[in-house]
């Protein structure tokens, strides 16, 4: 059971993201590389905490800033 839990939170995760870059024709090249450091840190957060809301939001806020700086 707790196999279908991560797959449906994965799926959800996917399917946001994806949703979500269909919005980021406008935005500029440090808008997207923060977005996508926010989603990459969301994921890797929620795995390592065994999907935890605190790893998966400070996973985000961390990818996010990572994703800020190293985006042009």
């Amino acid at each position: 059971m707790k196999t279908l839990q991560k797959f449906r939170f994965f799926s959800v995760v996917a399917a946001t993201m994806l949703l979500g870059m269909g919005g980021c024709a406008s935005m500029s090249e440090q808008d997207k590389s923060t977005a996508i450091g926010a989603g990459v840190g969301a994921v890797g957060g929620a795995v390592l905490t065994g999907g935890s809301t605190v790893g998966t939001v400070g996973g985000a806020a961390v990818g996010g800033i990572i994703g800020h700086e190293v985006g042009d």
